[in-house]
């Protein structure tokens, strides 16, 4: 399988204290990596760990059979609800 290159053609500025820059540079200087390609790939990774957690959930077994018995209820009318979606909306 090969990866997708994309060429690197956007910018992005980031201000930083002396200290704070100094810490990524010597980080850099650890990992082997220059200050951008260090950003980028703890940018990246952060990116990806955030949006992770709004999109998947996990839950222990006692937890996802309570999951499943609940997705398993018999749906109950809810008058209200369905008053609320057949009448127009302020916008409409």
């Amino acid at each position: 399988m090969t990866a997708v290159v994309h060429p690197k053609s956007e910018r992005i500025d980031v201000r930083a204290s002396t200290p704070v820059k100094q810490l990524l540079q010597e980080a850099a200087r650890v990992a082997h990596k220059n200050v951008s390609e260090f950003l980028l790939d703890a940018g990246i990774h952060a990116a990806n760990q955030t949006l992770a957690e709004r999109t998947r959930f996990a839950l222990s077994e006692d937890q996802w059979l309570a999951f499943q018995v609940a997705l398993d209820q018999p749906v109950r009318a809810k008058p209200k609800l369905k008053k609320l979606l057949s009448e127009p909306g302020l916008l409409g």
